[in-house]
């Protein structure tokens, strides 16, 4: 892929495009006259963010009707299925022959009549299931990261690209574009409220993340699965499941991709640096690159008793902002309306576009702020000063032949014979392929 899709312009005008629909056309039977019209969605991941978006879905203004789920674990689906009953049970029409489970239950659940999937399952199982949805002709909300390593990127802006040959909804989970507060302070720095950005600094800085110690029944890959964010193949460690949404605002606000990085992190604490339990780093620092020499400073960071922030900072030629609400320049300005939730507001946006009839396509966006984070972290565990465009084309596979596993599969990344699991070491771990 050439460097200029990878790194153009996306989002020019981010009002419009969210809350009006980028791209008109027709939905068939979900083209909306009295509004009475069923949107059936099937559900892929039910854990809490999987279970957390369908019932927002509910809480729209649409005929929402829940038809199939899919989980890799049977107690994960009944449990999901259970809390949306409490919830709002007329929504919820899903037998049990259309309750699936199994690392490929998601074909089964997406083949059901449905018009719209949700994906929520871990980010190195998003492509897969991300290319068979739009295959199928389905709508997709999929939660963010959309995946764990440049092979997976390909394959999401491949689907992406068929998702709009097909005029298919393609929303993703990157909440804060659907947040007002946001919205309108990026427009402000858009229109020169600040000057030319010269740096921008972003933070997601927390004391730690959930763990589930191993049962004695379990196979190697149902212990990784269900503690996915330990594993690089399918989390892509923090700075690609958390600190993707910082990394979002900042190319945002930016309209522009990164052209390189270095960095370095490590992973001295995290589980007590019991390498038994975990792969991941605990801490990476990240100087990006813009074209134009620009750069983004990143910090992520999982440290118990250190400093926490999840933040983003502006640095122009004539002010500085925080995305978040306010702007420091000429004229100072704070953002004074009503900013609802973004993950509601996100769900608000999408089923509404829906039954006007109006798609818009977040895929590209989605998947291209992956990619930043994937850099950052490939970056970090090299310690080399990794490009885009490089990494992009012959990046590292984490989960060869993932199309295919099951959950009695052996994962790609096994422990030693010290029972540790493997971790790279920057100055020898390669990002390439």
């Amino acid at each position: 892929m050439s460097s200029h899709p990878t790194r153009r312009t996306f989002i020019k005008s981010s009002s419009a495009t969210l809350m009006g629909g980028a791209l008109a056309g027709s939905l068939g039977r979900l083209t909306y006259g009295a509004g009475s019209d069923e949107i059936r969605f099937a559900l892929v991941g039910c854990g809490g963010r999987g279970t957390g978006a369908a019932a927002q879905i509910f809480n729209t203004k649409g005929n929402t009707k829940l038809v199939s789920v899919a989980d890799a674990f049977p107690d994960r689906a009944s449990g999901a299925l259970n809390a949306l009953k409490q919830h709002d049970a007329n929504k919820v029409d899903v037998p049990a022959d259309r309750i699936f489970t199994g690392l490929d239950a998601y074909r089964k659940a997406i083949d059901v009549d449905c018009d719209l999937v949700v994906i929520a399952t871990p980010p190195g199982f998003k492509p897969p299931q991300f290319e068979y949805a739009v295959r199928q002709g389905k709508h997709v909300f999929m939660e963010k990261p959309v995946a764990t390593d440049a092979p997976g990127v390909r394959r999401v802006l491949a689907a992406v690209e068929e998702s709009k040959r097909k005029n298919l909804m393609v929303g993703v989970g990157l909440q804060r574009r659907h947040e007002p507060k946001y919205m309108e302070t990026v427009k402000r720095l858009h229109d020169g409220a600040v000057g030319d950005i010269i740096l921008q600094r972003v933070y997601w800085n927390g004391g730690g993340i959930w763990y589930r110690d191993r049962q004695p029944q379990q196979t190697e890959m149902q212990f990784q699965v269900n503690n996915w964010y330990h594993f690089n193949w399918i989390c892509g460690d923090q700075i690609v499941e958390q600190h993707i949404h910082n990394l979002d605002v900042a190319c945002w606000v930016k309209g522009a991709y990164p052209v390189e990085c270095n960095g370095m992190g490590g992973g001295e604490q995290r589980m007590g640096g019991d390498r038994t339990k975990s792969q991941i780093f605990d801490h990476t620092f990240c100087e990006y690159t813009f074209a134009d020499g620009t750069k983004m400073y990143s910090q992520g960071r999982h440290l118990a008793g250190a400093w926490n922030n999840v933040s983003e900072a502006v640095h122009g030629s004539k002010g500085t902002a925080n995305p978040a609400g306010w702007i420091k320049g000429d004229r100072d300005w704070r953002f004074q309306g009503d900013s609802p939730g973004g993950h509601q507001q996100e769900q608000h946006d999408l089923i509404e576009a829906l039954m006007a009839g109006e798609i818009y396509n977040e895929g590209e966006y989605g998947a291209l702020s992956t990619f930043t984070a994937i850099l950052g972290r490939e970056a970090c565990y090299s310690g080399k000063v990794v490009k885009w465009d490089e990494l992009l084309a012959r990046g590292r596979n984490l989960a060869p032949g993932i199309d295919r596993y099951t959950i009695d599969s052996t994962p790609p990344t096994v422990p030693g014979r010290d029972g540790k699991y493997p971790v790279p070491v920057p100055g020898q771990y390669s990002p390439f392929a």
